[in-house]
């Protein structure tokens, strides 16, 4: 049984798929079919059921991916105690970024910057995507690391390092009827259109279960997947938000109104996959992050 046998399998088992396995691994498909063939017969089970559309675990390849992942795991950990002997930490960490507000401390490129001169012999490679995105590339390893605003309802299979948090406001014009209120309840927001961020963006996913749970639907007239557009709309008076104050700049004629008990907020985290050993470079960069939010004295 070979380690590429092992990632072949885990691969596939994530991708449902061997053609995207295939291109994941940047093998041809033949080539990941025959290791999974070959990783079958070493075993003497069947890992998959294989159909013109799908591909499937069978109960083996059920009982058989977690110790797979572990294999992997302790297989790539011991890789980097040996290259931190030969001098120094190596290897890659695969990190997810996200719009982040401008107060966060914990900035993705201070972050990489930080975490780079003091492991010059890691790579660091980033992909750009929404929270959504991202927990699920964390939950399939394509992802070590990311940075998500995802409530803990919403991360199943991940674990969590909390970097900031805040309750979301309204966002209007000064010159909004509501502009001027000390708090507006959901309910009273019905009629307005709103201006909104992607479905794959925790701040969306937080309002959408705030109205659900008050029992209440809303008009979205605008979609944006960008902090700054949306402040921008609502300078322009398209419509208001919800979001937190850090996506406006001081310098916008934006109110940020307290909403009721019903407000819904919003925490940026790192986010790991759980149940899984963590590469020794994840774990340096999350150390790396945690520095940086530690207030100075």
């Amino acid at each position: 049984m070979e380690l590429r046998q092992i990632r072949a399998f885990v691969v596939v088992a994530d991708e449902a798929s061997f053609t995207r396995a295939a291109a994941r691994l940047s093998m041809v498909q033949s080539a990941v079919s025959a290791a999974v063939r070959k990783l079958e017969r070493q075993l003497g089970v069947e890992l998959f059921e294989r159909t013109t559309h799908h591909v499937n675990l069978t109960q083996a390849g059920q009982l058989f991916l977690p110790e797979a992942r572990r294999t992997l795991a302790a297989a790539q950990e011991a890789r980097h105690v040996l290259e931190q002997l030969r001098g120094g930490l190596r290897g890659e960490v695969r990190l997810g970024v996200i719009q982040t507000p401008r107060h966060v401390v914990v900035q993705p490129a201070l972050l990489i910057a930080k975490f780079r001169a003091e492991h010059p012999g890691v790579t660091v490679s980033i992909q750009a995507a929404g929270s959504v995105k991202h927990a699920e590339d964390l939950r399939k390893r394509r992802l070590d690391v990311a940075f998500v605003t995802l409530s803990p309802e919403a991360t199943a299979g991940l674990d969590l390092h909390v970097l900031t948090s805040e309750k979301m406001q309204l966002l209007c014009r000064a010159d909004h009827p509501l502009a001027e209120r000390d708090q507006v309840e959901l309910v009273e927001l019905a009629d307005q259109q709103f201006i909104e961020t992607p479905t794959t963006w925790g701040s969306r996913l937080a309002t959408d279960a705030a109205f659900a749970r008050a029992g209440l639907t809303r008009k979205i007239a605008y979609e944006i997947g960008d902090a700054a557009g949306l402040a921008s709309l609502v300078k322009h008076g398209l419509g208001v938000a919800i979001g937190p104050m850090s996506f406006i700049n001081p310098e916008d004629e934006i109110r940020g109104v307290p909403l009721g008990p019903d407000a819904p907020s919003i925490a940026l985290s790192l986010a790991v996959p759980a149940g899984h050993a963590v590469s020794a470079p994840a774990k340096a960069l999350l150390q790396v992050a945690r520095e940086l939010s530690e207030p100075t004295m």
